[in-house]
């Protein structure tokens, strides 16, 4: 299965969100891929401290490597041997401006490239799950993400100019897609998952055939964390953990 982690503009906590999906689903013993697909402001590399690799994902999509080139095994004590794996994009200017300045054949070429990629990965190397974590917005490659994937998870916030600006994309972007499409609520400020504002939001996504996934309250133990990529792994009875738990159940 492909899943898309998108958002409608950044600060939503996407990021960290993907990267300890892709450890919990390691963890249940699914064979799982997290993919950079935000290469205007890439970060995986540095949660998961991958530093100078051979090939970046920017070198595959630019035609100059191999799809298992690009792939680093992040196993960890207490995982199962090869069962959880990297792809990042170059986080230097350079490799930024090189993206920003592609022509749109180059853009629906890197689509066809995605879905050779998560080909190979699921049907060749046997993965259970690739999880895409996209750039924010309408950028080529969010979309390209959400092409290729049969799943979509949104972040959002509870500010009302993201939950808005959420409802938008969901308007003019998703219904283009026809995707599973679920909302997942972060960094919601504590006391207000129960609220009505939170019930209205859910009535309002579901006239949208959107589900209301899961709320997750603001933790900020998580991003100071040692290693907060695996946070968790290394502390499954939080409850940030027994949400994931949640989510990644539902997604299985």
């Amino acid at each position: 299965m492909i899943v898309t982690v998108h958002s409608y503009k950044g600060g939503t906590g996407k990021t960290l969100l993907s990267a300890n999906l892709a450890t919990t689903f390691a963890f249940k013993g699914k064979k799982v891929c997290l993919l950079d697909m935000d290469f205007r402001a890439p970060s995986i590399s540095s949660l998961f401290k991958i530093i100078e690799p051979e090939y970046w994902l920017n070198d595959y999509m630019n035609g100059n490597c191999l799809p298992e080139d690009v792939l680093h095994n992040c196993s960890f004590e207490g995982l199962k041997k090869d069962i959880l794996f990297v792809g990042v994009a170059n986080p230097s200017t350079e490799a930024i401006r090189d993206i920003v300045s592609k022509s749109r054949k180059w853009e629906m070429q890197a689509l066809v490239k995605l879905f050779s990629f998560c080909d190979f990965i699921v049907d060749d190397l046997g993965f259970d799950f690739v999880i895409l974590d996209t750039s924010p917005g309408f950028q080529y490659s969010s979309v390209n993400s959400i092409v290729a994937s049969d799943v979509a998870l949104v972040i959002t916030t509870s500010d009302e100019s993201d939950v808005e600006g959420t409802k938008m994309m969901l308007d003019y972007l998703y219904e283009n897609f026809d995707k599973k499409t679920a909302i997942i609520l972060n960094k919601v400020p504590s006391g207000l998952l129960k609220s009505q504002k939170i019930e209205k939001l859910e009535e309002d996504l579901k006239g949208r055939g959107v589900i209301f996934y899961e709320g997750i309250e603001c933790y900020c133990d998580i991003p100071s964390s040692e290693k907060p990529c695996f946070f968790a792994f290394k502390h499954q009875n939080h409850p940030f953990s027994r949400t994931l738990e949640r989510i990644v159940s539902r997604l299985v």
